[in-house]
């Protein structure tokens, strides 16, 4: 009986490995940019600090939801994202994980979701991140990300549900001041995510996904990438009126707000010198929207607890 080659087939993945992999399906740097928006809406919505099971409960069902929508999403775009350099090495693609393996994983991570909001936050909040499950896995995977250049647009809607979630679990009820937090969102993942999108814009061509960039002039691009980050701080500078916001929050948004449409103007003016990709430097606009949103949100939890009124 002959031996087998040595190199023949692969060793066997460890427990760590297999669990990284899993991980990876639910893109946890995505989750922490969720949770960033959940966890001070919490704070406003009380008016103070929240329980702090509270805070835990609603934080381990939102990243299971999250992680659900993500794997989903994975699953769903396994054949585009061997198509593209940025996602060639996602376990789907690599074979790590199968697909079988990788949808059961994502629809016991959404029940879970489901359960532990449900039970244990209440559930307006488990049927909300449901809605999150849905909207991004349904609507934005499969409905618009292959079919329009708008898909971004329409489809973060998904990436705004975690603000509702937030002020649910705290008043079991959707107020005025939530539904501008979930706007200035919405307004705001058009100019984060389309400067990640003229970065990979041949990624994107060669899966056929008709990213805004992929279609369009970099100056349209630009052009509208201005006006929703107009729409996202005056957005945000709305909340000062209708959810009583102080001081803190008021200087917080106007010069966070204000660097985010320096960086944005910016990449306009670049875009029309007709600048190539490598000096129209979108990468910078991407990674300063995530620190915008997170500075913003921090002066939403921040503003209640040492609240000083603009109008005394």
């Amino acid at each position: 009986m002959s031996q087998e080659t040595s190199g023949s087939s692969e060793p066997p993945r460890g427990a760590r490995q297999v669990v990284a992999d899993y991980v990876s399906l639910t893109k946890p740097r995505i989750i922490e940019l969720l949770l960033v928006t959940t966890f001070p809406v919490m704070f406003l919505a009380e008016r103070g600090v929240p329980d702090a099971w509270l805070i835990i409960a609603t934080l381990v069902g939102g990243t299971l939801a999250a992680a659900c929508a993500n794997t989903l999403n994975c699953y769903l775009d396994r054949d585009i994202d061997r198509l593209m350099h940025r996602t060639e090495g996602r376990p789907l693609v690599t074979g790590a994980i199968s697909p079988r393996a990788a949808l059961i994983f994502g629809m016991v991570l959404g029940l879970g979701a489901v359960v532990w909001l449900g039970f244990l936050v209440n559930w307006l909040s488990a049927w909300l991140g449901l809605g999150a499950i849905v909207l991004y896995a349904g609507f934005y995977t499969i409905v618009l990300k292959r079919r329009t250049s708008q898909n971004i647009v329409w489809g973060g809607v998904a990436g705004c549900m975690p603000v509702l979630i937030g002020w649910s679990a705290v008043t079991n009820s959707v107020s005025w001041a939530a539904v501008v937090l979930f706007l200035v969102v919405f307004f705001w993942t058009p100019p984060h995510y389309w400067p990640l999108s003229m970065r990979f814009r041949d990624d994107y061509a060669n899966a056929g996904v008709p990213m805004l960039p992929v279609i369009a002039q970099d100056t349209k691009v630009a052009w509208q990438i201005v006006a929703y980050s107009w729409a996202t701080v005056l957005t945000s500078l709305a909340l000062i009126p209708v959810a009583d916001m102080g001081w803190i929050y008021a200087v917080t948004a106007v010069l966070t707000g204000g660097l985010f449409l320096l960086e944005a103007h910016r990449l306009q003016r670049r875009a029309e010198d007709g600048s190539s990709l490598t000096e129209l430097r979108p990468m910078r606009l991407f990674h300063y929207s995530i620190s915008y949103l997170t500075l913003l949100f921090l002066g939403v939890a921040i503003d209640p607890l040492l609240h000083l009124p603009i109008l005394g």
